[in-house]
């Protein structure tokens, strides 16, 4: 059942004054199991809507609604469906004992999936489970895959159940729903002629399976070694070539690359970011894949509008090791178009270990760390992905903890550099 956490103002909802914290029960005889149910049943214009209240008493409502028309529930957050995977490359595995508590939940939930992109393994789901995501066209999905071979996932994922994923995959395509799935490479598991194997299965799923990434295994001073290692650049590079011939197929036969090796993928292996058009529509930017294009290219783009600002005598840009190189080189360009100097500081991920290179990862003290003699006149940008939507650093350090210690500089987190220099008033 879903528990009402508010009810929109002049809507259906607030006219049968259902109460805040209401439970509704069943939709149409059918029961109510989350969000998904509640959106998916809700559909219908004549409903007849079981509750129960916060004092337990029930009722059912008989509601006739025009099309379009919302009933006005706002669902409480669902409870998130955990993984029960045992993953050999886990990332939570590599969290140090003092990480915001947030980030120590093992999510593995279809849900997650279909609302925000998150990857899911769908070894939590029987075909009971299967069945309801056709059911509600709950589509697309995102599916971490890793490999195809069935011995090659079970012993990945530690689970028995993972190695039903080709049926799974086949079910849900062959039932209509669209796929993107990914892959962990992770050098002697899933690479070399096991990467093979799976662009070439997932291939031959069929356009259901919109699209494939493939992610280098990342990995913390926590897990780095237990029992999975990085890359070596030569291990990257091989995966790159293994992709590219991939996406020549899927060119000629699909007109489309299909395939798409991550950021950290080039950049593990030395290669240089491809153009725009390698990532076609650019959907799968969030997940890190064409987000360093775009960062370039939102940099050469928007470079030119920006303009000096009073008080702004230097801007000093934090950022990882991925990133780094990148800034360094178009510092001139932005201290010219700024009238300030520009400092770009490579800060060293000490909270998770130097392997971690991602800017988004950095931790609030280790960025408070690397700033040296904060001077008036001094602008501070900070990675914006590093803080949650309390402004808290993974390390749970507060933003306005960080300002008030680099004081008097002024600090500006940023998704993008030119924009947020642009909007400075």
């Amino acid at each position: 059942m879903v528990r009402i956490a508010e009810i929109q103002r002049g809507s259906i909802a607030e006219e049968l004054e259902l109460q805040i914290g209401t439970r509704v029960v069943r939709i149409n005889g059918e029961k109510v199991r989350d969000g998904i149910d509640l959106t998916f049943l809700l559909a219908d214009e004549a409903l007849e809507m079981e509750t129960v209240a916060p004092d337990g008493s029930r009722a059912v409502y008989e509601i006739h609604r025009d099309p379009g028309e919302a009933v006005g529930i706002v669902p409480a957050p669902d409870t998130v469906r955990e993984c029960a995977n045992k993953c050999v490359f886990c990332f939570i595995d590599g969290n140090p004992k003092d990480v915001r508590p947030s980030l120590w939940i093992r999510d593995d939930d279809f849900r997650l999936s279909f609302s925000y992109g998150s990857y899911v393994t769908l070894t939590n789901l029987g075909d009971r489970g299967l069945a309801r995501l056709v059911e509600q066209r709950l589509s697309p999905l995102y599916v971490s895959v890793h490999a195809t071979d069935p011995e090659v996932r079970i012993r990945l994922l530690k689970n028995e159940r993972a190695g039903l994923i080709m049926d799974q995959l086949r079910y849900l395509t062959e039932n209509g729903l669209d796929v993107h799935t990914q892959i962990v490479l992770c050098p002697e598991w899933n690479d070399g002629a096991h990467l093979d194997r799976t662009l070439r299965e997932l291939w031959e799923l069929g356009e259901g399976v919109r699209t494939l990434s493939v992610v280098p295994v990342g990995l913390t001073r926590f897990n780095l070694n237990r029992p999975v290692r990085p890359l070596t650049p030569e291990e990257a590079a091989r995966g790159v070539d293994q992709v590219e011939r991939a996406r020549e197929i899927a060119g000629k036969e699909r007109g489309y690359g299909w395939a798409y090796a991550a950021d950290e993928l080039f950049l593990a292996a030395g290669r240089s970011i491809p153009p725009v058009d390698y990532y076609d529509d650019g959907a799968l930017t969030e997940n890190g894949v064409g987000a360093v294009r775009q960062f370039l290219d939102d940099f050469d783009d928007g470079v030119s509008g920006i303009r000096p600002r009073d008080g702004v005598k230097r801007i000093r840009i934090l950022t990882g090791k991925s990133m780094a190189p990148f800034f360094r080189e178009r510092a001139v360009r932005l201290g010219e178009a700024a009238g300030a100097q520009v400092e770009v500081t490579e800060v060293t991920n000490r909270f998770y270990g130097p392997s971690v290179t991602v800017a988004g990862l950095l931790a609030g003290q280790d960025l408070l760390d690397a700033v040296e003699s904060p001077q008036p006149g001094d602008l501070i940008l900070l990675p914006a992905e590093t803080l949650n939507q309390d402004d808290l650093f993974i390390d749970s350090l507060s933003l306005s903890h960080f300002r008030e210690a680099v004081a008097p500089a002024r600090v500006l987190p940023a998704y993008e550099v030119t924009e947020a220099l642009r909007s400075l008033s």
